[in-house]
């Protein structure tokens, strides 16, 4: 079977030699672009267009992983790669039997751009610079002849016999053989009006990938404090992740957090943003192996100043603000720590409570969790289950991941599909 789908994989490597018809992708980022430029190759003959409302290309590639673009992750095993998908875990287990990590490292390294793995698996090129994979997908749209037009917005979208026609918020009207819909995540229910006037139903939108907003909590005045290993659980909740914390001016962030945004973005929405987070900055102890260690402190340096032995080598601004929360003064010594106080640190290293109120999201990498119900499109083809040539690819789809590569991963999987999906039926 694996031999049978690496040879339906090189055979589709190859451009289709065929009568062409015309297809326009709407929208210029990492799936919409995918498709553009696979489809071209794949079948020469095929006329291909991009549509971008904004004046800007593939605005999430050139911000993400902080310039650097988190282009995939080092996750090849495909059992365990779809986990990594909050919402459209089913779907993408399909999908990414076609086109997964290993072909997107691959996909990019026979154009030049080699990728590099970090130690928690996120894979950027190894400039460390987003521009690479940007100059790669613009060459290769070059190279194909796929013409791109900016500022032009699609209103709306009508089937004519056997033809799509375009209406543009322009006036103008486009005629074409087919269609995909590559627009992104849409933060608003009404904005899927024009999708749902072509009989698909939206599964709702809401945030994913978000801050924690704590207003006027004192650990804010701790702004730039990473943590490499904590533990957050949401109160009332299944919810729980770990791995690296920032405190930012706002409140937290880093991954751990944002992770928990994404499982979480239904049920936190559902509690409008308000719910209380317990933090343990030292998930690798507990009260009664805490208690301990300060027991043993006390025998051995217990004349030493506790604001100047820090038992769980946390950010040292972290040790100095837990100490003044939980009652310790400056120049207290082991020896001469209180029982009361002594519980009141191991609580709040092990169980730090914060009350959240409200979000932050960044407007250039917002991802939502909802958009097009999967069960009205083929995850082998990517076309609508109710209109002919009509294809879908990326947010667009009732399709999130989790932090770390996994949107991008589904945006070049779904592009991918999509193209070899369209070069074969217009060959």
């Amino acid at each position: 079977m694996a031999d049978k789908l690496q040879k339906e994989k090189s055979d589709l490597s190859s451009p289709f030699r065929g009568v062409g018809g015309k297809l326009v992708v709407i929208g210029g980022g990492a799936a919409g672009f995918f498709c553009a430029i696979n489809a071209a190759r794949m079948n020469p003959a095929l006329q291909v267009t991009i549509l971008e409302k904004t004046t800007k290309l593939l605005s999430k590639v050139r911000i993400s992983g902080g310039g650097r673009c988190n282009t995939t992750h080092a996750l090849f095993d495909i059992g365990e790669l779809f986990k990594r998908y909050p919402r459209g875990q089913n779907f993408v287990k399909k999908t990414f039997h076609q086109f997964s990590t290993t072909d997107t490292i691959k996909w990019f390294e026979e154009r030049g751009v080699k990728l590099k793995v970090e130690k928690d698996g996120r894979m950027f090129p190894v400039t460390d610079s987003s521009e690479t994979i940007i100059d790669c997908l613009m060459e290769e749209a070059t190279r194909y002849g796929v013409e791109i037009k900016l500022s032009t917005e699609v209103k709306s979208l009508q089937l004519i016999e056997t033809r799509w026609q375009l209406s543009l918020a322009n006036g103008q009207n486009i005629l074409t053989d087919y269609v995909c819909i590559a627009s992104g995540g849409y933060p608003k229910s009404s904005m899927f009006d024009w999708l749902r006037s072509l009989g698909h139903t939206i599964a709702e939108p809401v945030p994913s990938l978000f801050t924690f907003n704590l207003p006027k909590h004192p650990i804010t005045s701790l702004m730039g404090v990473s943590v490499i290993k904590a533990r957050v659980k949401i109160e009332g909740t299944k919810l729980v992740e770990e791995g690296p914390v920032l405190i930012t001016h706002w409140g937290l962030s880093g991954p751990a957090i944002l992770r928990l945004s994404a499982w979480g973005a239904r049920e936190l929405a559902g509690r409008a943003y308000e719910y209380k987070a317990h933090i343990a900055w030292l998930p690798d102890y507990n009260d009664q192996t805490l208690k301990e260690r300060f027991t043993k402190a006390r025998s051995n340096v217990s004349s030493k100043k506790i604001a100047n032995h820090n038992l769980g080598a946390l950010p040292n601004r972290l040790w100095l603000f837990l100490l003044e929360q939980s009652g310790v003064k400056e120049d207290m010594r082991f020896a001469d720590l209180p029982a009361k106080i002594e519980n009141a640190l191991i609580r709040n290293l092990v169980d730090f409570v914060v009350e959240v109120k409200g979000k932050t999201t960044f407007k250039e990498e917002f991802v939502t969790a909802g958009g097009i119900n999967l069960s009205e499109v083929d995850a082998n083809t990517m076309m609508s289950r109710k209109a002919p040539n009509l294809f879908f690819a990326g947010e667009i789809l009732d399709v999130d991941g989790i932090t770390g590569g996994f949107n991008f991963q589904h945006a070049w999987t779904s592009g991918w599909i999509a193209a070899k999906t369209i070069a074969a039926q217009s060959a």
